[in-house]
């Protein structure tokens, strides 16, 4: 099996995984399940910035929220550690999803452990490639995101949290979220965190 054909039917896998979100979100005048637009843009957003991305990295960034919606926040406690928990297992569980699906494809050992680490973000900010993924994740999250997420906070806690999302990307996330068009009152908000 070539390096092309894998990785497209692990991405056909993941897409039908992700199709199955029975949560709908609208855009582009019609319904999408949740997840599989989001794995989209995912996609999208990684081969605008990085357009020779490794066939890894192009996993990781279509399964970083594969069925998602089957770990749901409500049966973590609603605080900071529950919060934490909650994220730490959902990780382990795309990691180890995606790794089963890229076993049925021919992807040996190796790769599916190097694609949990991915999805864990092991060693972000030493790792080039997790790096690589926390930047597209803060990159859709500004771009598709920031603005809903605005309408149900404070300012004060809006700004604290595109702070800690500037704080986690590289210099070249930086550069390509500053290319990113906001809405202007998107636009004055983020200036106003990152004067800070």
């Amino acid at each position: 099996m070539t390096q092309d054909s894998r990785l497209q039917q692990v991405l056909a896998l993941i897409d039908a995984e992700n199709r199955e979100d029975p949560n709908q979100e609208l855009a582009d005048g019609q319904h999408w399940p949740k997840e599989y637009l989001y794995s989209c843009r995912m996609s999208d957003t990684l081969a605008q910035f990085m357009p020779n991305a490794p066939e890894l990295l192009q996993i990781a960034c279509r399964a970083q929220h594969i069925k998602r919606w089957s770990i749901p926040r409500s049966d973590y406690p609603m605080d900071k550690a529950g919060y934490k928990r909650w994220r730490s297992e959902l990780a382990q569980f795309h990691g180890d999803l995606s790794a089963n699906m890229m076993a049925k494809v021919g992807y040996d050992a190796g790769e599916q452990q190097r694609i949990k680490d991915l999805l864990l973000k092991k060693q972000l900010k030493r790792d080039p490639l997790v790096q690589a993924l926390e930047d597209v994740i803060c990159l859709v999250f500004i771009r598709y995101y920031l603005a809903d997420f605005a309408t149900r906070h404070q300012e004060d806690k809006l700004i604290d949290i595109i702070r800690k999302t500037w704080g986690k990307m590289s210099p070249d996330g930086h550069a390509a979220a500053l290319q990113v068009s906001l809405a202007p009152a998107m636009q004055a908000l983020v200036g106003k965190a990152l004067e800070g």
